[in-house]
């Protein structure tokens, strides 16, 4: 791993933002960063925030919803936890800690502005970006997103051949939550999934 990479993710695991900085209320509990990445991986999994089990665990989607999404890509435990192959970069690195209802808070405002372009800039390599969830395809995918997360996953298509950088692939988030959301929309799963895991396989072998 190069110095550089190696420097600013020492950073990042030092990083106290939302407790000594924050944009509104602090983290209610000390800092956890939860990344993985390698300037060799090819694909990105660009998520939302570590929830609890996450936040116990240090290590990214380790939790039910994880399951699903290495469903979803087609791919080993092994293969998804080899950060040399599959980086995971959330929108915040930290479990951003729970609201009145028991659900996960929105990611932390002060991390993405503080990591995200530093981080991408010395990833030369990643070609395929998995946004998952509206926090990710917020801000990877700006204008070209459509007004809602329904729309803008229905609305995908494989960009022409003169398409520049990495192909975006935005699919919902693959908690429990959204059992609702996959049963009234079964093209997900018909025509959004077998493209998804025939991408990633391609980068895989």
């Amino acid at each position: 791993m190069p110095g550089s990479l190696d420097t600013l993710l020492n950073e990042i695991r030092r990083c106290r933002l939302c407790v000594d900085n924050p944009r509104g209320r602090p983290l209610p509990h000390e800092p956890r960063p939860v990344l993985q990445v390698e300037t060799s991986a090819r694909i990105c999994v660009c998520g939302q925030a570590p929830g609890t089990r996450v936040h116990a665990s240090g290590r990214p989607f380790t939790d039910p919803s994880g399951d699903r999404l290495r469903q979803w890509m087609g791919v080993s435990d092994a293969e998804f936890y080899d950060p040399s192959r599959i980086a995971i970069l959330p929108m915040g690195f930290c479990f951003p800690g729970l609201n009145d209802k028991g659900g996960d808070l929105p990611p932390r405002r002060e991390c993405a502005p503080a990591w995200r372009d530093r981080l991408f800039s010395l990833l030369p390599g990643i070609d395929l970006l998995i946004l998952v969830g509206l926090y990710a395809q917020q801000w990877h995918m700006g204008a070209a997103r459509s007004a809602t997360l329904t729309q803008t996953v229905r609305d995908w298509k494989m960009p022409d051949g003169d398409a520049v950088g990495p192909l975006v692939i935005p699919v919902p988030h693959p908690s429990w939550r959204n059992n609702a959301w996959l049963r009234k929309n079964p093209w997900f799963e018909e025509r959004v999934l077998p493209v998804l895991q025939q991408e990633v396989r391609a980068r895989l072998t």
